[in-house]
């Protein structure tokens, strides 16, 4: 169970912005011109300079004000309409930024007095330009690989202490490089990525300065920033490693860094909004450390195992993956929680099934680690290494040893390490003097063999462990592309949320506006044009207009409204109408269940005439 929630993506999931509501309503008649159109998304957004575009009847362009909030809330935009607004149906087109910065679009329409008869087509644009949208999730995915292994690789070393750190200074500075360049790209494809214009538009200046000063631009700016740092303690680590000095003042200086990348990529996704931003934020940096510190370290581990390994370093390796592993799982049951929100999502959300591909992943992933630390123990209880494994010197003294070939006609290499005597090779004064064996357990001389010496345990263990490994770095890397897909789709509990509160773009729904004719005789004649917001199963906002038999808008001194589901023997459910001034409303209507309801309006004209009609309807969950 637990492994079935480590798949909790590189960031913590929250949403896209999915929009709540807009006021006016989607399909709104209005018996006068707002004086404002306000959109309520579901988690903060950032706002462009062509966020709004209000489109009157004839499809030309309103003047508007420029966009901002609805009472200082993150989580709105609002634009003020200059003007007056003639009679007609007009059209809101409307593009936004989410926190988790990938771009969000739509499209509504609203009706002032009686609505036209056609409505202003318009084209939102696609909510990313496909060849943009590519260059920014491949400049992404090497952004997440950089900085796995340049943070894994980095910790590998302060915390596994390798014998010889040489080899791994080339996938340092790789990864250094790689993370600046990605880094680069995104901030410069920031502008046409948001706008949805192909990636030309990245060489305006203009929209540079722009994102200089978003949230997202901010964010990677500090990431470039951190590169400096991050470079010097690279430094540092290379001259302490050729001195041998490992601090624990060096390892700190090194957390500082990786946490403040890791908070580049929490801050600038998922984790800054929705619910617990808090613990998001937490999950999120530990999910990225853990991610990094064990599969960077894979990669380091590889190279170390093709050069100059010792039973000690894969030792405390396989003790740092499993923390990892373990930071993984955990933080991955919160985050996968806090993105699925039910148990259906899993099958019925892009979310999910991506997850379930992370799954697989992952499940493959694990069985390749059981493997590389079965061969693992097995190395370290042929190599006799204790808890805290062979010493440093010793190793590299080992290894040397290794890579040296024996002179021509010289002795075996069991002779390199055996007693002195009259047999023994002699030993120049700048060679190390070998150990020497007690003096009272003797080795018998043995004879010079001419068949070869059996290969040694640790070898074959070593280069299973070198293969399970290369597996473990290969599916690695196909799981971090999957996570960079999954950071960037809608989360199950987003998708079911804006499911649930859908205004469809430049459409109405079915049962969202009803219109009910009435006719008390005489010149009591009209129409009553109802409209639910939004149309579902529970909480809906009531707007009821009436217009006259020659559709201007007529009044009334009284409207009623009640609803009754037939089926379930639920109801009247009285509406509670208000006037308002020239039309009706009433801000909580509770439908509790789906199904086809029943709507009764009674209108009375005068003091003595009045009439009742029914529609019915159908409500969705």
């Amino acid at each position: 169970m637990l492994v079935l929630f480590v798949l909790g993506g590189a960031a913590p999931a929250s949403a896209h912005a999915a929009l709540r509501s807009t006021d006016p309503g989607d399909g709104a008649a209005l018996p006068r011109a707002p004086r404002h159109v306000t959109l309520t998304f579901t988690e903060s957004v950032g706002l462009r300079d062509d966020s709004f575009r209000v489109l009157d009847p004839g499809g030309h362009r309103v003047r508007t004000g420029e966009a901002g909030r609805a009472d200082g809330r993150s989580d709105t935009a609002r634009v003020a309409l200059s003007g007056e607004l003639g009679a007609g149906t007009y059209t809101v087109a409307w593009r936004v930024v989410s926190a988790d910065s990938h771009p969000v679009s739509g499209a509504f329409t609203f009706s002032v007095g009686k609505p036209s008869a056609t409505t202003a087509s318009v084209d939102t644009g696609p909510t990313e330009n496909p060849l943009t949208a590519t260059l920014h999730k491949t400049a992404r995915y090497l952004s997440y690989l950089a900085a796995a292994l340049l943070i894994g690789t980095a910790a590998f070393v302060a915390l596994c202490r390798p014998p010889d750190p040489a080899p791994l200074r080339r996938p340092l500075v790789a990864g250094w490089w790689t993370l600046l360049g990605a880094t680069v790209a995104l901030l410069v494809l920031r502008a046409p990525y948001e706008a949805g214009t192909g990636p030309s538009a990245a060489l305006d200046a203009d929209a540079l300065g722009g994102t200089l000063t978003t949230r997202p631009g901010v964010l990677l700016v500090v990431r470039l920033a951190l590169l400096v740092p991050v470079a010097l303690f690279l430094l540092h680590m290379a001259r302490g490693g050729r001195h041998r000095e490992r601090t624990a003042l060096s390892v700190a200086g090194g957390v500082v860094p990786a946490v403040c990348l890791a908070l580049t990529w929490a801050a600038a996704e998922h984790a800054s909004a929705g619910i617990q931003v808090p613990v998001a934020m937490t999950s999120s940096v530990l999910h990225l450390l853990a991610t990094a510190v064990w599969l960077g370290g894979l990669v380091a581990l590889l190279l170390t195992l093709r050069g100059c390994p010792d039973a000690g370093t894969v030792a405390r390796f396989s003790r740092t993956a499993f923390v990892s592993v373990t930071v993984l799982v955990v933080t991955g049951v919160y985050q996968s929680w806090r993105g699925l929100g039910s148990w259906p999502a899993l099958t019925e959300t892009t979310y999910g099934r991506l997850l379930l591909a992370k799954l697989a992943g992952v499940a493959v992933l694990l069985a390749a680690a059981a493997v590389s630390r079965r061969w693992t123990a097995a190395w370290v209880t042929a190599a006799g290494v204790t808890g805290a494994g062979a010493s440093a010197e010793t190793a590299v003294r080992e290894c040397v040893r290794e890579r040296v070939p024996e002179p021509v006609g010289g002795p075996p290499a069991h002779a390199v390490s055996g007693p002195s005597g009259p047999g023994a090779p002699e030993r120049g004064p700048s060679e190390p003097r070998a150990p020497q064996p007690e003096p009272s357990q003797p080795e018998p001389s043995q004879p010079e063999s001419p068949l070869p010496e059996p290969p040694v345990d640790g070898d074959a263990h070593r280069r299973g462990l070198r293969r399970s490994v290369l597996v473990e770095a290969v599916v690695a890397a196909v799981v971090l592309v999957v996570t960079t897909v999954l950071t960037g789709t809608l989360p199950g509990r987003a998708a079911d949320e804006a499911a649930a509160r859908a205004v469809p773009a430049g459409g109405v729904l079915p049962a969202s506006v009803t219109t009910i004719p009435f006719d008390v005789g005489g010149s009591g004649r009209g129409t009553v044009q109802i409209t639910l917001d939004p149309g579902r199963t529970g909480d809906n906002a009531v707007q009821a207009v009436v217009f006259g038999p020659d559709g201007s808008l007529a009044a009334v001194p009284e409207l009623r409204l009640s609803f009754t589901l037939p089926d379930r023997e639920v109801g009247p459910i009285d509406a509670e109408l208000v006037d308002r001034g020239g039309y009706w409303s009433a801000n909580s209507l509770t439908l509790p269940l789906p199904g086809t309801w029943t709507v009764k309006t009674t209108v009375r004209v005068s003091e003595i005439d009045q009439v009742s009609e029914t529609r019915r309807i159908r409500i969705e969950r």
